[in-house]
């Protein structure tokens, strides 16, 4: 009897750290990776005074950088057609794991 719930112990305990161990782990293959925002999206967070475009004082990041190149008509504004037609920003290399 002892020994069957010292087994019963040792599973139960087994199935604790590979459920755990699984559901906290690193997402693999790149499955998990996160999209670029959508014009729409930065609106809704960038877009202070609702006008339904960007100016340079209200993106940051990697689209202020890139803000002369993405306004086209050079207004001082990026609207929707301008971001859609914007140049794809290029992918990082990836650095090999030794």
């Amino acid at each position: 009897m002892k020994n069957c719930k010292l087994r019963m112990s040792v599973l139960a305990l087994g199935m604790t750290v590979l459920v755990s161990n699984s559901s906290f782990g690193q997402p693999g293959n790149g499955q998990d990776r996160k999209n670029p925002p959508t014009f729409k999206q930065l609106l809704k967070d960038l877009d202070a005074n609702e006008d339904g475009k960007l100016s340079k004082d209200e993106v940051k990041g990697p689209l202020k950088e890139v803000f002369t190149k993405v306004d086209t008509d050079e207004d001082g504004f990026i609207t929707e057609k301008e971001f859609e037609n914007a140049p794809k920003p290029k992918k990082r290399e990836r650095k090999e794991k030794r």
